[in-house]
């Protein structure tokens, strides 16, 4: 494998995201350790997540997504979205795609004039409660607590106590918080594999969005505008009372910097 490679660096919403293109195989999918390092705010890169863009026959690519701690993670929707960008910039798309992920295969479209993403996520038919709380799958497992209001909330403890908890210790779960306002809902996110709370959360705001879309019983289509620590989403769906379809995950990615990351044997 090389031993240095060039990098880039996207955000959505405050979510942020190292990527490399590894069509040639430049990476080692496999090498964890120094996945976790690059990530790190301190001694590497510094990223929410990682993320490999691969061929996949019959897709435009595959998305290989990690935490920042360098392990394999779940869907990531904002991930998903940063990477349409990329694989726009790389020249692999147009105006819209169909790729694959670790939960399945997503289609995405970005506009032509700025950085507006929108990513179809899967289709939700199962809810489970947990007291108050709606604990969610939408590619990633997310534990949505309704609250009066946001702000001011302890979320790196509170998230901490419920992703850590004895029911969800062994997989982990994402906890968000979310407050409905006159016009949207705001939204703050918990993340497992960053283990702390982050600016934002893709598939943590369609979570929230359904949970808010179940309490009010709101049948039919539904745009659910979202504000999250890092800045604004949209999510679009279809609910028809006990099934979620056409989920629409929307908003901005763009690319920070790019640059060329030389590997070392010391952290």
């Amino acid at each position: 494998m090389a031993t240095s490679f060039t990098f880039y660096k996207y955000q959505g919403a405050g979510n942020d995201f190292v990527l490399i293109d590894n069509r040639s195989g430049i990476f080692n999918p496999f090498n964890y350790d120094l996945i976790g390092k690059i990530c790190h705010r301190k001694f590497g890169i510094g990223a929410d997540g990682f993320m490999l863009l691969q061929n996949a026959q019959g897709y435009d690519f595959e998305m290989l997504y990690y935490n920042a701690d360098g392990q394999p993670g779940s869907m990531c929707g904002n991930g998903g979205r940063c990477i349409v960008a990329f694989a726009k910039l790389l020249g692999i798309i147009k105006t819209e795609t169909t790729f694959l992920a670790i939960d399945g295969p997503h289609f995405a479209t970005i506009n032509k004039t700025n950085h507006w993403v929108s990513l179809q996520m899967i289709n939700v038919d199962t809810v489970s409660r947990d007291d108050d709380a709606y604990v969610i799958n939408t590619g990633s497992p997310h534990y949505v607590s309704i609250v009066d209001e946001v702000k001011g909330l302890n979320v790196f403890e509170l998230g901490k106590a419920i992703r850590n908890h004895p029911n969800y210790t062994h997989q982990g779960i994402n906890v968000n918080f979310v407050a409905q306002k006159q016009n949207y809902i705001a939204v703050r996110t918990y993340e497992r594999g960053v283990e702390n709370e982050t600016l934002a959360c893709g598939t943590g705001a369609t979570a929230a969005a359904l949970a808010i879309a179940i309490q009010n019983n709101s049948i039919g289509h539904n745009s659910t505008p979202v504000k999250v620590m890092g800045g604004d989403l949209n999510i679009q769906f279809q609910y028809d009372g006990s099934l979620f379809t056409q989920v629409f995950l929307q908003g901005p990615a763009v690319m920070v910097f790019q640059g060329n990351y030389q590997i070392t044997t010391t952290f």
